[in-house]
């Protein structure tokens, strides 16, 4: 920057070159900047900041002219000077500031004039709220935000202490309305409500009525938009009304600090904008950002020529694509980094973003300033305030901005395990159980106003006491009037939506607090807060256990039917090959000579059939192996067959039965029973509860007729109720309490179960961090133990143990073993009847062999007797001729005539004739008469047996002494 002295100088030597360039070369473009200030030295501050301008142009040929007016305090006037001592200098931007004597009067007329022509506007002094409006303003532009801009310093001082709920005093004014209307609009976003809007008339005196109510309100925030004569009768009355003590906090806006009666020790904590009156500092730079937009349009052939600019009002044009709308979007995009009041840029409105605003607090030395928010160092806004600030009551401490009353209604229902409950006049008063911490908890029947009383512990109470020892509070406990945990919906006789159950209670503000297992949901959050969780869960289905039907054949199950057939056919086959390859195999027994072995040590088919059962179910061995190397070779290949058959069997088996527990009816949330309800299967969750709302939203969910999870764990344990919805915690306690119950599926709709509070409560914060602090105590876990796990080992959780056989899962070995044992039965009977059909068979062959070898000795016995019998008639007919037909010829008694006739033939000599006794050795026998002899008598006749006869072997045999 040149030196102060040098710069006329500077400037004389720039507008000669500029000349100079002009007779010699293409004149440049000449852009002229117009002023409507409030005095002779802001018009000589004007020039010069437009003459710098010049100095850096560089290569572009650009020059900037000046030309000004001091503002007349009527408007008309003021209109009518712009145009012929301004406008009609051919100017294309306009900085204009206030009236002589102050900035009572804001520059409108100029406003409405430059924006009728086109002609961007930048004012420096301007605040009013109504120069926002595009369609009253179309080219206004400040360097000085509005009022109500002051809205989103507030709001970030709200954040920095964490105040959440405010008392908003404003004037319905114009600017007031506006203020109000964007601070709504900006804490919406950040979770801050207005709990009550105090209006008034602007320039009212009588403020009695208005703060009569603040003592009753819970926030102990006060934002005040004022004037300084309205400011000063609020702090009047509100000093009479006690309003100005301890835990009051006064916010008030800049003019309302200006106040001459400000309350001394009572710790106001106003506003003041950086640089908000400097008049001289803001035309330099307004004249620099238009410069720099200006140079950048021409740079960039954005801004070619302004040939459109008249020299009069009257012809100047008012429509169209002009230079002044150009240079108005251009000064909408830029940004000065480096101005003395701080980063300038515009929003759409024109109105300047990201001012530098101080903090002032007053003190008993005076208003001091305490911090500052905006761009005063980086390029994104900052707050930074110290903790040197006097608060009302003159304390140094930071108040809670709330009303908080420490004792609090807590709300909550019965829920096992968290919440417990009995009636007090069924186990006496509440505490007398010492192992245990009860409270009394009341219920209110709403429709008929009767009081049961009851006692409340578990999870949740003993939580409630460690909360209220670390937040510091007392309480009560009632159960909510209609036991449910709330959901939104329509009344009778309403046609609006409310909530009921516990959480109606919080809204309606019957309660502040809800100790119980209440899911965080966003549809709640949105009417009630929620501290920390202090337990993480999700949703489960309960259902009743379904055991397997275990049939006779589920010893059967781990193979299916097609293999089974097939082991049972490689057996046989196997059997068969085995007893083929050892049967013709030169070296089986069959065809060892020299081989010890017997026929019966031979593979037989019996013997190969048993060797590849007994390989197949690993039994011994012991007679009718293979004795052949090909034979031996397929042994060993159907030994490793059985070895893994066996092996696999095993393991499915133990798949099928040790490990095979009962199921679930379902399978989980993706069930289609679920997704797709019917009549043949009932399912359902808790009325009003979060559980409902998630359900609804997944399908097409049933009406549900269960008011409390007690009840539906009835229906289920009773087989009235398939299925039941309901948190996770819950249902694996039961689970765990109840061997016939399981949980089904997986966890889905994970979320966390906090503490209720009124929305925007004082103690949201407090317990969310007592909350955090029993986490990491482990007081939690204790409480997790001593009341979820602790009582959930009745029933052995679900995989810690193979499931115990039983009789219905092998049933169908013993029946295996007791059709063996009948098979054996009947077929030793089968072997008795055989057996004596056979024996009767072989003894009748005994009999007939017996009676073959009687009859075999009796012919030899014949024959021998014939042979005897023969010798003896030939040596008696030794003697004795016969002729050739062996009749005898003659002898020596005389007997006989007939036999010794003569015959004719040879005759022959028989010997002597033996008797039957020499014959025979002892039997007498007499020999029967020869057919062929005519002699034989009728007696002999008679007496004669024929020798072929069988049965003279048996009567031989019966009767020894016959004759």
């Amino acid at each position: 920057m040149p030196h102060k002295n040098t710069l006329p100088l500077i400037i004389l030597l720039h507008n000669f070159l500029v000349s100079l360039s002009q007779s010699i070369g293409s004149p440049p473009e000449i852009i002229t900047i117009g002023g409507v200030l409030s005095s002779k030295i802001a018009q000589n501050e004007f020039e010069k900041s437009v003459n710098n301008l010049n100095l850096l142009n560089g290569r572009i040929n650009l020059h900037f002219n000046s030309t000004s007016i001091i503002m007349d305090p009527n408007p008309i006037q003021s209109a009518i000077k712009l145009c012929d001592n301004v406008v009609s200098q051919g100017v294309q931007v306009m900085v204009v500031s206030h009236p002589p004597g102050g900035d009572s009067q804001p520059p409108i007329s100029v406003s409405y004039t430059c924006g009728f022509y086109q002609i961007p506007v930048i004012g420096i002094s301007a605040r009013d709220s109504a120069f926002s409006d595009k369609n009253v303003h179309p080219t206004f532009l400040r360097t000085v935000p509005p009022y109500f801009h002051q809205a989103d310093v507030w709001l970030e001082l709200l954040k920095h202490y964490g105040w959440k709920k405010v008392i908003f005093i404003h004037s319905m004014d114009e600017e007031g309305r506006m203020i109000l209307s964007r601070f709504q609009a900006l804490a919406e976003k950040e979770d801050i409500s207005v709990e009550e809007t105090i209006k008034y008339e602007a320039g009212d005196n009588s403020f009695e009525s208005l703060l009569t109510a603040i003592p009753s309100f819970e926030s102990r925030v006060i934002l005040l938009s004022a004037t300084k004569e309205d400011a000063e009768n609020i702090f009047e009355e509100a000093s009479k009304r006690s309003l100005l003590g301890e835990g009051y906090v006064w916010i008030v806006s800049e003019q309302a600090m200006k106040a001459t009666n400000v309350p001394v020790n009572k710790g106001a904590l106003g506003l003041e904008l950086f640089n908000a009156t400097a008049e001289n500092v803001h035309i330099k730079d307004a004249v620099t950002i238009i410069g720099k937009t200006i140079r950048s349009l021409f740079k960039n052939d954005n801004l070619t020529t302004v040939s459109d600019v008249s020299n009069s009002c009257k012809n100047r044009k008012s429509s169209g694509e002009t230079s002044g709308k150009i240079i108005y979007r251009g000064l909408l995009k830029e940004r000065l980094d480096n101005a003395i009041t701080g980063q300038i840029t515009f929003n759409n409105d024109g109105d300047r973003l990201n001012p530098i605003y101080y903090f002032k607090n007053r003190q008993p030395m005076g208003i001091v300033p305490v911090g500052y928010f905006g761009n005063k160092e980086a390029m994104v806004p900052a707050l930074d305030i110290s903790d040197n600030i006097t608060w009302p009551g003159n304390i140094n401490t930071k108040p809670k901005g709330l009303n908080i009353v420490t004792h609090l209604e807590v709300v909550t229902l019965e829920a096992k395990p968290f919440v417990h409950t009995r009636l007090r006049s069924e186990g006496g008063p509440c505490g007398t159980d010492e192992d245990k911490f009860e409270l009394p908890c009341n219920h209110v029947n709403m429709s008929t106003n009767v009081t049961t009383e009851y006692c409340c512990w578990g999870y949740c109470m003993e939580m409630l006491r460690e909360i209220s020892q670390m937040v510091n509070f007392t309480y009560d406990v009632h159960i909510s009037h209609d036991k449910t945990f709330g959901s939104f919906e329509k009344r009778r006789g309403s046609k609006t939506k409310q909530w009921n159950g516990m959480v109606g209670e919080l809204v309606s503000k019957q309660a502040d607090l809800i100790v119980a297992p209440l899911t965080i949901n966003p549809e709640r959050a949105n009417y009630i807060d929620f501290s920390k969780p202090f337990k993480y869960q999700g949703l489960i289905i309960l259902v009743k256990k379904t055991a397997k039907s275990s049939n006779l054949a589920s010893f059967l199950q781990p193979f299916q039917d097609t293999l089974w057939i097939l082991v049972g056919l490689s057996v046989h086959v196997v059997a068969l090959v085995l007893y083929l390859l050892d049967r013709f195999s030169p070296f089986g027994r069959f065809k060892l000579a020299k081989s010890d072995d017997t026929e019966e040590d031979a593979l037989n088919l019996s013997s190969a059939m048993w060797f590849a059962w007994g390989v197949l179910l690993n039994s011994g061995i012991g007679e009718g192996t293979p004795r052949s190397f090909s034979a031996r070779v397929l042994g060993m290949v159907w030994a490793g067959f059985a070895m893994i058959i066996v092996a696999s069997y095993t393991a499915n088996l133990a798949a099928f039965l040790v490990l095979d527990r009962p199921e679930a009816s379902i399978t989980g949330i993706d069930d289609a029973r679920l997704r797709n309800p019917n009549e043949n299967f009932n399912y359902s969750t808790v009325k009003n509860s979060a559980v409902e709302m998630y359900s609804m939203e997944l399908s097409t969910f049933q009406k549900t007729e269960h008011l409390t999870a007690e009840d539906a764990i009835d229906a289920v344990r009773n087989n009235k109720l398939d299925a039941f919805i309901w948190d996770s915690s819950r249902l694996e306690y039961e689970a765990a309490k109840d061997c016939d119950l399981i949980v089904a599926g997986e966890l889905f709709g994970r979320s966390g179960l906090g503490v209720g509070l009124q929305k925007r409560s004082p103690w949201t914060h407090d317990i969310s961090m007592a909350i955090l602090g029993l986490h990491e105590k482990g007081k939690m876990e204790q409480l997790d133990n001593d009341w979820i796990l602790k009582e959930s080992s009745e029933c052995p959780l679900e995989g810690s143990a193979p499931a115990t056989l039983g009789l219905t899962n092998m049933a169908g070995v013993f029946m295996m073993v007791a059709g063996g044992i009948v098979a054996g039965v009947f077929l030793i009977f089968v072997e008795i009847t055989y057996k004596r059909y056979r024996g009767l068979k072989e003894k009748e062959l005994e009999l007939a062999r017996n009676a073959a070898d009687r009859w075999r000795g009796n012919i030899e016995k014949r024959r021998t007797l014939r042979q005897t019998l023969q010798r003896q008639r030939d040596e008696q007919f030794a003697a004795i001729p016969i002729n050739m037909k062996g009749i005898p010829l003659n002898t020596n008694d005389g007997s006989n005539s007939s036999m010794h006739g003569e015959i004719q033939g040879e005759t022959h000599y028989p010997g002597k004739r033996l008797s039957y006794t020499e014959a025979t050795g002892s039997k007498l026998y007499s020999p029967p008469t020869q057919p062929s002899l005519p002699s034989a008598s009728s007696q002999s006749e008679s007496r004669s047996v024929t020798i072929n006869n069988p049965a003279y072997g048996d009567i031989m045999n019966q009767d020894d002494n016959f004759v």
